[in-house]
C-alpha cells in the first residue's frame, strides 16, 4: 500500500504538470473503486486546479469550485501522459487538462477514491479526524509524550495510529523504532519522555528520507515518472525477520502487532 513518502512522491511528481491548469473535462472509466465515484466530481471541470496538497495518504485537487479528493488505495498509480494516449488495463479514472496532458489513476485493486468536496475540505467526514501531519511543527516531543500516557497499547501500534499522527506507516514505524532502539512491543505510556524526545525526530528523518529516495518499492509502488523507489534499499529490519541485525548480528524477530508484521531486534531495541 502506498504510504505517506510514496504519497507525497505522486504529489511532487504531479504538480509541476497540471497546477495552474484548467481542468477540461473528468472522465471516470470505472465508478467501482473503493467508494463509488460521485457525479459531483464534474463539478470542478471548467476551473482551474490552483493546488495540489497532501492531507496524510489523501491528495487534495483544489479548485475554486471546490476540492477533488484523491485517495490511490492499496494499488492505485498515477501518471501524467498526454491525453490520446492509450489506456491500460485499470485505467479507471483520466482528469484532462487544457495543455492537452491527462492525470490518470491506475487501480487493480479498486481500493482508491475520488471523492468531491464543495466545503472546506478540511471538515470532510475521511479528515476532520486526522491527527498532525509528522513532518509539521505540530508533530512534537510534549504532544506525542502527553497522548501516550495511560495508553497500554504498543508503541508501534500507537504511533500507527492516524489520529494521533497521520502518515507512519507499517515500513516506517518499523525503521524509526528501530533506529530508536524502542522494543515495539512496549507500551505506548510505560515509554519515557526522554525516549520520544529521541524517537520523534528520527520518525521525522525516516520519512523525509524515504521522500528523498523517491519512496519505498516493495511490490506496487513506482512514481509517476515509472521508476522505482529506492528507500527499500535502507531498510534495516523491515522484511527481514529471521536474518541477522545489521547493528549487533543478533536473529531479527517477528511478530504480529496490530495484525501487521513486525519486526526487531532483540537485543538493540529494549
Amino acid at each position: 500500500m502506498p504510504e505517506l513518502p510514496e504519497v507525497e512522491v505522486s504529489r511532487l511528481g504531479i504538480s509541476p504538470h497540471i497546477e495552474g491548469r484548467k481542468i477540461k473535462a473528468v472522465h471516470v472509466h470505472d465508478k467501482r473503486l473503493r467508494w463509488p465515484v460521485p457525479e459531483t466530481v464534474h463539478q470542478v471541470e471548467g476551473h482551474v486546479l490552483r493546488s495540489v496538497s497532501r492531507r496524510s495518504k489523501y491528495l487534495l485537487l483544489q479548485t475554486d469550485n471546490g476540492c477533488l479528493i484523491l485517495h490511490l488505495g492499496m494499488s492505485g498509480k498515477l501518471r501524467v501522459v498526454p491525453a490520446e494516449t492509450g489506456h491500460y488495463k485499470h485505467d479507471h479514472i483520466d482528469i484532462e487538462f487544457d495543455n492537452g496532458q491527462t492525470l490518470r489513476l491506475n487501480d487493480p485493486r479498486r481500493f482508491g477514491a475520488l471523492l468531491y468536496s464543495e466545503t472546506d475540505v478540511a471538515g470532510h467526514n475521511l479528515l476532520k479526524q486526522l491527527g498532525p501531519e509528522p513532518l509539521t511543527e505540530a508533530f512534537h516531543v510534549d504532544y506525542l509524550f502527553e497522548r501516550s500516557r495511560g495508553r497500554s497499547q504498543s508503541v508501534k501500534t500507537f504511533i500507527m495510529d492516524n489520529k494521533i499522527v497521520v502518515g507512519v506507516g507499517n515500513i516506517y514505524a518499523n525503521e524509526a523504532l528501530f533506529k530508536a532502539g524502542i522494543n515495539p512491543k512496549r507500551a505506548a505510556g510505560k515509554i519515557s519522555k526522554a525516549r520520544y524526545q529521541k524517537l520523534v525526530p528520527l520518525i521525522k528523518e525516516t520519512l523525509t528520507s524515504a521522500i528523498e529516495q523517491g519512496g519505498t518499492t516493495l511490490k506496487d509502488f513506482t512514481q509517476v515518472d515509472g521508476n522505482p523507489g529506492y528507500f527499500a534499499q535502507k531498510l534495516q529490519v523491515y522484511g527481514r525477520g529471521g536474518k541477522l541485525c545489521m547493528v549487533c548480528s543478533t536473529r531479527l524477530k517477528e511478530v504480529r502487532l496490530g495484525q501487521r508484521s513486525t519486526v526487531y531486534c532483540t537485543q538493540c531495541q529494549r
